[in-house]
């Protein structure tokens, strides 16, 4: 399967306290910081969620 590399691009001051619970789960904590998630619907899910706080690039 593919792996998605998600980069968190924006603060998550003043967003919604569900925002920020999903960016933790994903293991982001600081703009700027990178992590390699496998694709699956969990993960989709999550990163829609949060979609305007981060960036997303597929790896192989």
């Amino acid at each position: 399967m593919s792996n998605l590399k998600i980069t968190q691009i924006k603060s998550v001051i003043s967003e919604k306290q569900n925002q920020r619970d999903t960016l933790r789960t994903l293991g982001l904590k600081k703009i700027g910081q990178s992590t390699v998630r496998e694709d699956n619907r969990q993960i989709r899910g999550m990163i829609r969620t949060v979609a305007h706080l981060v960036a997303v690039e597929e790896v192989d």
